[in-house]
């Protein structure tokens, strides 16, 4: 049985990209989504297991020192998001495509370790500007949480030349479109 390939969407926060994803996941390509652990509170309906895998700051500290992640990255104190190793490879060894939601840095790590088995797609914004009002409707994260988002965007944004392909969002459905033609190019 063949390898499956990873494809590795990243962005700032409220650029689209789990909504691109999600509506990815519905249009038929062999796709697997990957769950990332996260040791962030849920948010609204979200489940363990189902959109992350949740863990403390302290249980998320001892799965990194067992080297349990592929990559992870501290994107704030003591809020830590990570790819876990055993389910990527489980998943990429029985042949399937897998698509992770990963942090900037994080995907540029995974890009390391599996080069061409590997894509990376970022999710631009239109403009911080777009993007700042983006995240103040979404009504989830309080100012000072919004304030960090948007320095960090500015960050994030500076490294998409260094992925395979940027899709830029300022249209949902133009956006959803060119990505998964992306995909699908990769895959074949």
């Amino acid at each position: 049985m063949k390898n499956g390939k990873l494809i590795i969407l990243s962005a700032p926060s409220g650029s689209g990209k789990s909504t691109i994803i999600n509506a990815i996941l519905t249009r038929g390509l062999p796709l697997k989504f990957s769950i990332s652990a996260t040791s962030r509170p849920p948010r609204g309906e979200e489940k363990d297991g189902v959109e992350y895998y949740f863990h403390t700051p302290d249980e998320f500290r001892k799965r990194i020192s067992n080297n349990d992640f592929l990559e992870y990255e501290e994107v704030y104190p003591d809020r830590f998001y990570g790819t876990l190793r055993s389910e990527v490879e489980k998943d990429l060894k029985e042949g399937n495509n897998v698509i992770l939601d990963v942090d900037v840095a994080g995907g540029l790590n995974m890009k390391k370790i599996y080069g061409n088995q590997a894509l990376l797609v970022f999710i631009q914004p239109p403009s911080i500007e777009a993007l700042k009002e983006r995240l103040e409707k979404r009504g989830t994260d309080l100012p000072q949480v919004i304030e960090d988002r948007i320095s960090k965007a500015s960050y994030e944004m500076s490294l998409a030349p260094r992925y395979d392909r940027v899709v830029i969002n300022d249209d949902l459905e133009k956006a959803i479109i060119h990505t998964e033609l992306i995909i699908s190019n990769f895959i074949k």
